[in-house]
């Protein structure tokens, strides 16, 4: 599971009623979620479309369940020290912590905005890339440099996404490994529903789920109610088409499979 507070709405319910000690859950960053992911340590990981679009042979969407945002997201920016269209051949520093980010930002200045940056990766608060003109910070991390205001531009991504496609942005899926499906259909259906009886909890009980994770960044209560509103935690039929036009992208560029396409998603059986 995702460490970051887009999670609770599903991750803190979880935490609170489910008793399965035969569940056993791994909390950490989208990029170690995804290593381990990979590498068969976890059977289902909360990760970013990026891993999915990088080795789809090995994984299924489960169905109806996502991080996503339908415009602004809140947690996903560009922060610069000078507008998007003049970012032409400079450097802008991307977080490590997700390939989905970085390879929207890429989509974004590229595609969108026709500029051609020098890009490196690494911590966002660390010494790594401390001359670059702008960065990349997600999650929680771009949470906390809204609040310092240290850039003068600051660039949403999910907005940008939006006003370019008409569509939202699936940030994270809910990944389950071939292997996991083939062999444990009902213990997987089992956690399925889990999932999405924990969602639905969460969004009944938001405002308390707010008062819990908002001092981790910190903010305050309502800052993190408006916040966790934006993120939207479905997969319907719009969804997965912005998935198709991201990936499309992606292949396009060299930086995903073609096998991403057409997607595969693992339903809830009836």
């Amino acid at each position: 599971m995702v460490n970051y507070i887009n999670t609770a709405p599903i991750y803190e319910v979880w935490k609170e009623t489910v008793r399965r000690q035969e569940w056993r859950v791994h909390e950490d960053a989208p990029a170690a979620l995804c290593r381990m992911l990979a590498a068969g340590e976890l059977d289902i990981g909360v990760v970013s479309c990026y891993e999915y679009g990088e080795r789809p042979e090995d994984y299924r969407i489960m169905e109806d369940l996502s991080i996503s945002a339908n415009g602004p997201v809140g947690s996903v920016f560009l922060f610069s020290r000078v507008p998007m269209e003049a970012l032409d051949g400079r450097l802008v520093l991307l977080s490590n912590q997700s390939k989905t980010s970085a390879a929207l930002v890429r989509v974004a200045l590229e595609e969108f905005a026709g500029v051609r940056p020098h890009y490196m990766t690494g911590e966002v608060n660390g010494r790594s890339g401390r001359d670059q003109q702008a960065v990349l910070a997600i999650g929680d991390d771009a949470l906390r440099l809204v609040r310092e205001g240290r850039y003068p531009h600051c660039y949403d991504l999910g907005e940008i996404w939006k006003r370019e496609t008409g569509l939202p942005f699936v940030f994270a899926v809910f990944a389950v490994r071939e292997e996991y499906c083939r062999q444990h259909p009902a213990e997987l259906a089992e956690i399925h529903r889990e999932f999405l009886r924990c969602r639905a909890r969460g969004r009944e009980e938001m405002y308390l789920i707010c008062s819990r994770v908002a001092p981790r960044i910190p903010m305050a209560c309502e800052d993190c109610y408006a916040y966790l509103r934006a993120i939207e935690h479905d997969l319907g039929a719009e969804k997965r088409l912005a998935l198709e036009k991201f990936f499309g992208y992606l292949i396009a560029r060299g930086e995903c499979s073609p096998a991403a396409l057409p997607l595969k998603i693992q339903h809830l059986p009836a």
